[in-house]
């Protein structure tokens, strides 16, 4: 049977995390730091090699389906930052937290929703 202090601990936890999603007394919390310059040239240049080897080279389709907007849309960011760092097991999508951290995953999500231009 789980603990009472358990089920307390676990509230007090949920609401920590809650507020600091949303900003402590309802402040915005500012976003992380967005990756240097040179980082991000690394991050879309393995955007469209490595993950294009799969989604194809201009992020189309191919083994992996494709990338562009317009067939990310109805998947949560939250959804597509997971399937990047930790991969589809019995797919051949990869878990890619080895080479990136959540932060960097974020910053190539939101480029995905954009679109990269060519």
């Amino acid at each position: 049977m789980i603990g009472r202090a358990f089920l307390v601990g676990q509230r007090l936890f949920r609401i920590f995390l809650l507020l600091g999603m949303v900003g402590w007394a309802g402040w915005p919390v500012p976003s992380l730091a967005e990756p240097s310059v040179a980082r991000q040239q690394e991050l879309i240049h393995l955007l469209r090699q490595d993950c294009g080897s799969c989604h194809g080279l201009r992020l189309l389709g191919g083994l992996g389906p494709p990338l562009l907007p317009a067939a990310l849309n109805g998947k949560s960011k939250e959804y597509l930052e997971n399937v990047i760092l930790s991969g589809v097991p019995g797919l051949a999508m990869p878990p890619w937290n080895p080479f990136l951290s959540p932060e960097e995953t974020g910053w190539l999500v939101d480029r995905l929703l954009e679109g990269i231009p060519e």
